[in-house]
């Protein structure tokens, strides 16, 4: 026994010599790393995420889409032309009537369609286009910003676990101190400091974890608002956030009536069904009205014959070799299955908003809960240590008290930051901010 206790010392003598490597403190703030507020990181991150830009240049593209829909319904279609051939043989030109081997012409032609091809079923399906992509870009973006508070409130979450984490080291190295002195005055057993030589050794990796992990998060954020490198969040309010102003079914309601999701869902319905309407107008007959204007030569500029020519032409498509019914076919078969999403999401309402909306009043819920458990865990801890040093308890209960505190703690932050990430979740949901004085 005195060989066992004798190796025992001299590990915990070594172990007290070697103290704690610099690399498992705690991560701190580098100079030089931008810090973002939570509203900034949203207006970066919309300027850069690639669904917000490709919703962005959609709507553009659907605004000129409905331009030339405009266009073509109100302007003619305006076509000039010149030629200049030249013959191995001489021939009569009906344009200088002579013999000549050259020919030149310069013509002009105009065309209005007064009915047909597609140009009013064309303007409403451009009209169908241009609300879809205004739709879809507002839902992109409460998705992008949805993106960025979780980006936001990781690296805020991350720091404030690293500190837990960072306390709970030294609340380890603290107690291992102690009974360093108190197994060489012979007042404990040496297990004691083993065992507190353990709960150090998993402290220390626990801080490098939650380093490695708020390194990570921070990279996160900074790719999310258009950096190369990292990003700081900048501090928030940590108070208790207070009850939502309305009830699930009145959310429940608003986001099925205005929710951006929902509003594209139906946008996107209207849109095949425009599309669906334009392609059986292809069954329609046409009527055009066209005029020509020309002039003939054997030289530029052609001078010696002009003409004009109007013409009324109304031609019936009968047979394309089913062309049209494959592009009605199509469209019915996306109109089909843009209806069933759209109906999906509509049926789904309830479920997503009672997600967000009940997430947000557990989690605040549980602020209070977890707040409480940390103050009774740092008053047990505490007892436990005086206990302890009192020779009063066991070296296994004081660790139990030092783990419970700092999973209390723990506790508080992930409740904090799921209540905020609840929140955005409703909000993207509604499609508007519910607390607009909101850090």
């Amino acid at each position: 026994m005195r060989v066992i206790r004798t190796a025992l010392l001299a590990c915990l003598g070594l172990a007290g010599g070697l103290g704690v490597p610099a690399a498992t403190t705690a991560q701190a703030v580098s100079d030089g790393v931008p810090v973002v507020t939570l509203e900034e990181a949203r207006r970066r991150a919309l300027a850069v995420d690639p669904n917000a830009v490709a919703a962005r240049s959609q709507v553009d593209a659907a605004e000129w889409e409905r331009r030339a829909a405009w266009i073509d319904l109100l302007t003619p279609n305006v076509t000039a032309g010149t030629s200049y051939t030249r013959f191995s043989d001489d021939f009569f030109n009906f344009g200088t009537g002579e013999i000549s081997p050259n020919a030149t012409s310069a013509t002009l032609e105009a065309s209005y369609t007064l009915f047909g091809t597609r140009k009013i079923s064309a303007l409403r399906r451009s009209r169908a286009s241009l609300e879809s992509a205004d739709a879809s870009e507002v839902a992109t973006r409460f998705r992008t910003m949805l993106a960025a508070d979780g980006a936001y409130y990781a690296v805020l979450a991350a720091h404030e676990l690293a500190r837990v984490e960072a306390e709970r080291l030294e609340r380890a190295q603290e107690q291992f101190g102690f009974a360093r002195v108190r197994v060489v005055a012979g007042e404990a057993i040496a297990t004691d400091s083993l065992q507190l030589l353990l709960e150090m050794n998993r402290a220390q990796l626990a801080v490098l974890r939650r380093d490695s992990a708020l390194a990570v998060s921070r990279l996160r954020l900074g790719r999310q608002i258009g950096l190369a490198g990292p990003a700081e969040a900048a501090a928030i309010d940590t108070t208790i956030p207070p009850p939502l102003p309305l009830s699930q079914t009145e959310a429940a309601g608003e986001a099925l009536a205005r929710g951006p999701e929902f509003e594209a869902a139906r946008a996107a319905e209207r849109r095949a069904n425009a599309l669906v309407a334009s392609e059986r107008a292809g069954y329609l007959p046409n009527i055009t009205l066209g005029a020509t204007t020309g002039a003939y030569d054997s030289e530029f500029y052609p001078s010696a014959l002009k003409r004009s020519q109007f013409a009324i032409t109304v031609a019936l498509p009968i047979w394309d070799g089913g062309t049209r019914e494959l592009a009605v076919a199509r469209a019915r078969a996306e109109r089909d299955a843009v209806t069933a999403e759209r109906e999906d999401r509509e049926r789904s309402v309830a479920e997503a908003v009672a997600e967000a909306y009940h997430g947000y009043e557990t989690a605040r819920a549980s602020i209070e809960l977890a707040a409480v458990g940390a103050v009774v865990a740092t008053e047990t801890y505490r007892v436990q240590g005086v206990r302890y040093r009192e020779g009063a308890t066991t070296i296994l209960d004081l660790l139990e008290a030092q783990v419970a505190l700092t999973e209390a703690e723990a506790a508080v932050i992930q409740a904090r930051y799921a209540a905020r990430l609840a929140l955005a979740r409703l909000e993207a949901l509604l499609g508007r901010r519910i607390f607009e004085a909101q850090d």
